[in-house]
């Protein structure tokens, strides 16, 4: 029922085991196996004595390992009712079973080895004589003994290998009865803390509760007077002020020597920030850990303990731990002091707003974890743990619904403040995580305390989680791409010891981070499962049967399959959707391929993985491919009549993709159809045309059709200029100026050279012809227009005329008048002509 209680126990020393390996080493052990430590402790000065005999002892036997299998009690039917410490009772069993498994399977390693030796030996001896025959008498004695040897070993060995099927079945037993516990703890239902029911069971229960209260205290108070008596006084003050030292003035102190160690040997870029949160965190970690357990190390050696006292010592310095966890991990990722060392994009403003969040997030949690931990030391009646249950819900969703509020507030600043624009993911999430904060209201205003407090504690957790691994996954990227890639100093070392291409160091790099960032999402996985109180094993196991299911004819649903189905789709879209997003974006940039083949290799993966993820949501639904054989039957009828046109787009566009006459980015003529391929769909192609508008066509246009592809084999084009010249032109001049206009263009490519012919004299005319290279088809007809602009000018300049079109206008002829009587001469007295004086 304690299942806040694990909020900050196991769960912090799988996160740290992930962040630092150093800081695990240091204080992850004494988080993870408090009983241990105080073991260790517990002055019992046997202890060194008994390790070294236990490292001394010879290893069991497989007749000593099936007795301490068979005194482990076996597992019973889980009880829908909750059993105090029944969750920690299973733990320890499965650790048992798990321990002896080891030990079965480590014996039939060693003995295995032992057996093919003792075979050995008897195939050098050889088979047994005949009946009648004779041999060395030393000889059959020594093939008696070996064989009697190697059938006593053979003997061990099946009974270790079936002691350790034993051990495995009884462990499938242990969870999955842990796990149909944990189901009927969080499907009781208690009384309501709007009842009256729910305050009388706590008044009632609370003076035996205050009793035991009064005794863990008295206990402490005690071992606190013992500890200050004047002979210890000294000791245990100074490691008081110690620990505050170290815990304060110590990660001030080492916060900025890392910042200035940061600075002074890592160069700068990503990698450096990235590394400096991971440090800031871990120096947080070990610090505190290191002064809470130092303190409680220095309690119990001035004072005498029980063993309740001994697990509040012990969960105070948990929960410091998990507390500076959460305070680093803030400070790292706001990085007040340093605004160009932050990680995510925040700005200033917005950074020195949130900077109380992180200590109120530890704070609270340290809240909410302390009544149910305290509710363990001391055994506490069922009231006293539902009341712990309703607080911890109450709490963790007011700490959730103020981040929330916070952060809404935040985003009213958004235009003034410089934040981008919010994803409609991000707004989603958000509306999910009020849903999920209303429903834990409701669940317990309804009485199902146990299951609201899980998941405001799984609430709470996923975020600390989401913010651990978001600077794990940046630091993934950032180490191998300031490690690897060409563009780093470490990458250009590689690639001139090596003589490695740059994009050979770029892909490698980006696989690297790819599988990187793979691994720590199955940390991840783990990480959030942690406060289920499950290791990595039995995150695979959870989920079993949901309930019996429907059986349809020979079909069986089963509501788990269904849902197992579902996130397997779901799931494994996604990852389809992310690989092809990293494939195009990321991984095929850097290689040699043209832009064409990436999206025909980005296209027929996505079709095989689609059909992979569809295979795989069908067998965890139960329908294997004998299942589906009538819905192939009624595929290929209805391929026959109706379907036999898409059918054939279908296999054409595989074609076009594997094939590859026309490619993503080609210029195609197809008919009167001219432009450029923007897609290869799985029915059609679309071409973008000149005017932008977009023309689909079937893919089967392709195939069965002629095709003109102007960039398949080579993707320039060409300009051709013809211009008629006279015949009195100077040809030479007129080769010199166009020759030069075209090399002097910027678009026009210098190999092929540019060229000019004279093809001939046509009706009178010399016919110049100029032809040159472009980087694209597309360019031709904006070259060709500014090359004949240039021409122009340059024979106007030259006075170079173009030939001018000849003319030839027809006319009718004028009609013969009659002859008319010429004028009469002119004469003295009339001077015009036709004139007459009188």
């Amino acid at each position: 029922m304690n299942r806040t209680s694990r909020l900050a126990g196991p769960r912090l020393p799988a996160l740290l085991a992930v962040l630092t390996v150093w800081a695990l080493l240091t204080c992850g052990v004494a988080l993870a196996q408090p009983d241990a430590s105080m073991n260790a402790g517990n002055g019992n000065p046997n202890n060194s004595a008994n390790t070294a005999a236990a490292a001394a002892a010879p290893p069991p036997t497989i007749a000593e390992l099936r007795a301490q299998f068979a005194r482990i009690a076996p597992t019973g039917k889980a009880n829908a009712s909750v059993v105090p410490g029944a969750e920690d009772d299973a733990r320890k069993q499965l650790a048992q079973i798990n321990e002896i498994g080891v030990q079965a399977d480590k014996f039939v390693a060693a003995r295995t080895s032992e057996l093919a030796d003792l075979n050995a030996r008897l195939g050098e001896l050889g088979n047994p004589p005949a009946a009648g025959a004779t041999e060395d008498p030393n000889i059959t004695r020594q093939r008696a003994q070996l064989t009697k040897e190697r059938n006593a070993l053979d003997a061990d060995i099946r009974l270790a290998r079936l002691l350790a099927i034993d051990v495995r079945q009884r462990g499938t037993d242990v969870v999955s009865q842990r796990r149909q516990q944990f189901e009927a703890e969080l499907t009781s239902r208690a009384a309501s803390p709007l009842g009256g029911e729910f305050w009388d069971d706590l008044r009632e229960a609370w003076p035996d509760d205050l009793a035991r209260l009064q005794a863990i205290g008295s206990a402490l108070g005690e071992g606190f007077d013992q500890a200050l008596q004047p002979e210890s006084r000294t000791p245990v003050i100074a490691a008081f002020i110690g620990a505050l030292l170290l815990a304060w003035l110590g990660v001030w102190a080492a916060e900025r020597g890392l910042t200035r160690l940061a600075t002074r040997v890592l160069p700068a870029g990503r990698l450096r920030r990235s590394l400096l949160v991971i440090a800031i965190v871990a120096t947080h970690v070990l610090l505190v850990a290191v002064a809470a357990h130092g303190v409680v190390e220095v309690l119990k050696a001035h004072a005498m303990w029980d063993a309740q006292a001994r697990k509040a010592l012990q969960s105070t310095a948990q929960t410091l731990t998990f507390m500076a966890f959460i305070i680093g991990l803030g400070r790292g990722l706001l990085a007040t002091g340093r605004p160009s060392w932050r990680l995510p994009a925040i700005p200033d403003l917005t950074a020195q707003r949130l900077s109380a969040l992180p200590w109120l997030v530890a704070l609270v949690a340290a809240l909410a974890w302390t009544p149910a931990e305290i509710n363990a030391l001391i055994d506490a009646s069922f009231a006293a743990v539902v009341a712990t249950h309703v607080a911890t819900a109450l709490l963790l969703t007011a700490l959730v619904g103020t981040v929330v509020y916070r952060l809404k507030a935040l985003r009213a600043d958004a235009p003034d403040a410089g934040l981008p624009e919010r994803p409609m993911w991000v707004g989603v999430l958000v509306a999910l995580i009020v849903v999920l904060v209303i429903a834990i209201w409701v669940l317990v205003a309804f009485g199902y305390v146990a299951l609201a407090s899980f998941l405001a504690s799984q609430l709470t957790w996923s975020g600390i989680v989401a913010a651990a691994f978001y600077v794990l996954f940046k630091f993934a990227d950032d180490v191998f791409m300031s490690t690897v890639s060409s563009r780093s100093a470490s990458g250009q070392r590689l690639q001139k010891s090596f003589s490695l291409a740059p994009q050979t160091l770029d892909q490698a790099a980006t696989v690297l981070s790819g599988l990187s960032r793979v691994a720590l999402f199955f940390y991840m996985l783990v990480a959030l499962a942690a406060p289920l109180g499950t290791g990595p094993g039995e995150v695979f196991q959870r989920g079993g049967k949901l309930g019996t299911g429907v059986k349809v004819g020979e079909f069986e649903l089963v509501p788990g399959a269904i849902l197992s189905a579902v996130a397997v789709a779901v799931i494994g879209f996604i990852v389809l959707r992310v690989f092809k997003r990293w494939l195009s974006r990321s991984y095929l940039p850097s290689t040699q391929f043209e832009p064409g083949m990436q999206s025909s290799i980005t296209t027929l993966l996505g079709y095989v993985g689609g059909i992979l993820v569809v295979a795989f949501s069908l067998s965890a639904l139960g329908i294997g491919i004998e299942r589906i054989a009538w819905v192939a039957s009624a595929l290929s009828v209805g391929i026959g009549f109706g379907l036999q046109a898409i059918v054939q787009n279908f296999i054409s566009g595989l074609i076009l993709l594997a094939e590859q006459p026309v490619k993503v980015g080609d210029w195609v003529v197809l008919g009167t159809t001219e432009g450029d391929v923007r897609r290869i769909n799985v029915r059609a192609t679309e071409i973008q045309l000149g005017d932008r508008s977009t023309l689909i066509v079937p893919n089967s246009e392709f195939i069965t059709k002629t095709v003109r592809n102007m960039t398949l084999a080579n993707a320039e084009g060409r300009v051709l200029i013809r211009l008629p010249m006279p015949l009195t032109t100077d040809a030479q001049r007129v080769r010199e100026l166009i020759l030069e206009a075209c090399r002097a263009h910027e678009g026009v490519l210098e190999t092929p050279a540019p060229s000019l012919t004279l093809e001939g004299i046509e009706n009178g005319l010399l016919i110049f012809q100029a032809i040159a290279y472009v980087p694209s088809p597309r360019l031709a007809g904006g070259v060709r227009s500014d090359l004949l602009f240039t021409i122009l000018d340059a024979l106007k300049q030259a006075d170079l005329p173009l030939a001018t079109p000849t003319t030839l206008v027809m006319a009718a002829a004028a009609p013969v008048l009659p002859a008319e009587p010429s004028p009469a001469p002119a004469t003295p007295a009339s001077p015009l002509p036709g004139t007459t004086s009188t």
